[in-house]
């Protein structure tokens, strides 16, 4: 029976996608592209830059579309394929120790279809699809280690 398992593991292994690479490139000053091994790109640098993201306004778009993509197996399920959302993030940075203490999300959706047990049966759904698969916020609440390491050119 190990032998199984082992074969399986290692057929597993074969046959998964090898993991995305994630970098960012300087472009100017407090200016860079964060950039994919699978091809995309996004624009990052400070609020003063016109058409770029902050990095933490990539990471409140990074928990509501963790969050909308969670959610959209039971909603879909429900309401339909074509089912709009729009999920709103926001929270103001604590300046003095430069994190986000708090981030409140708003989830739209159109129920009127439903009534108001449907509503709150889907709505419980959603709930639990997010808080059990939502990685990104689920590291946002458990917190996370990080570390920094350096490459030096000589």
């Amino acid at each position: 029976m190990a032998d199984n398992t082992e074969t399986s593991t290692t057929a597993d292994a074969a046959t998964s996608s090898p993991a995305t690479t994630l970098w960012v490139e300087r472009t100017g000053t407090r200016r860079y592209t964060g950039r994919s091994s699978r091809g995309a790109e996004v624009l990052v640098g400070s609020e003063s830059v016109e058409g770029v993201f902050t990095p933490g306004e990539l990471l409140k778009i990074a928990l509501a579309a963790c969050s909308g993509m969670s959610s959209d197996f039971p909603l879909s399920r429900r309401l339909g394929e074509s089912y709009d959302a729009t999920i709103r993030v926001s929270g103001p940075p604590d300046r003095e120790n430069e994190v986000y203490p708090q981030l409140d999300e708003v989830m739209e959706l159109d129920l009127s279809e439903l009534d108001e047990a449907a509503r709150a049966r889907l709505l419980t759904t959603v709930e639990r699809a997010i808080d059990r698969v939502c990685t990104v916020g689920r590291t946002l609440k458990a917190g996370t280690s990080v570390t920094l390491s350096f490459q030096i050119d000589s």
